[in-house]
């Protein structure tokens, strides 16, 4: 005989999410937990906690994983999870990215390809896509802004070396950190990545400029040129 299913309103209160919260504190929950919290409701098949699971063992349990997905993969691949869940979901995976990059910029100066690192990764790190960004200094190497230069497609994106300057020059930059991230998560830079670097380098110093560093970000590493020797 089939055993009838535990409806999570039948769950003990120290086992439901939101109530052990209350009582324990956020540290007692698991991923688990907290993402049936983001999602609040189940399916007539399944509780919220088993979608949440279900959600999480589809990415091994992976949170980085599962902030790649999009809203359309949330909505197209998972029975219980429409529109409004994706969204909130994405949103708060979206705050946890950009609460890493408060630390770095609560500091507002980079003192190594570690804190360039920690600066490009929430950016960059979970992009199916290239992007090109440039993080401008001041004579402290304190931060004066940062600029996407360019957004292409798996494998590559075009950098007109000519932005770059033109953002430098028209924010008084002193030094320039590039970054951009290989989506494959391989941070061995291409013939094309050194050429370009090489190219970037002699173009700022006709204008006093210092390129710093070329970070590559990997998926949780990255390749820095000037650490390498490449720069």
């Amino acid at each position: 005989m089939a055993t009838e299913r535990l409806n999570l309103k039948a769950w003990s209160d120290e086992d439901k999410p939101r109530e052990k919260m209350l009582t324990k504190g956020i540290s007692a929950l698991s991923d688990t937990d907290l993402l049936a919290i983001l999602l609040r409701t189940g399916t007539k098949e399944e509780t919220v906690v088993e979608l949440a699971r279900r959600l999480l063992g589809s990415v091994h349990n992976n949170l980085d994983e599962l902030g790649k997905l999009s809203i359309r993969d949330l909505c197209t691949n998972f029975k219980g999870i429409g529109a409004t869940k994706a969204i909130t979901l994405t949103a708060a995976l979206e705050l946890g990215r950009r609460r890493k990059q408060s630390n770095i910029l609560d500091k507002q100066q980079i003192t190594s390809s570690h804190d360039a690192y920690t600066y490009f990764a929430p950016l960059m790190e979970d992009l199916p896509h290239e992007e090109f960004w440039i993080l401008l200094l001041n004579h402290s190497n304190k931060i004066i802004n940062a600029t996407r230069i360019s957004s292409g497609g798996v494998t590559a994106t075009t950098v007109d070396v000519k932005l770059i300057l033109k953002e430098a020059v028209n924010r008084l930059a002193s030094g320039i950190i590039m970054a951009h991230n290989h989506p494959s998560g391989n941070i061995v830079p291409s013939n094309e990545d050194k050429l370009l670097t090489n190219k970037i380098h002699r173009a700022c110093q006709l204008f006093d400029i210092r390129l710093l560093d070329h970070i590559i970000v990997g998926h949780n590493h990255f390749f820095s040129f000037t650490d390498n020797g490449e720069l």
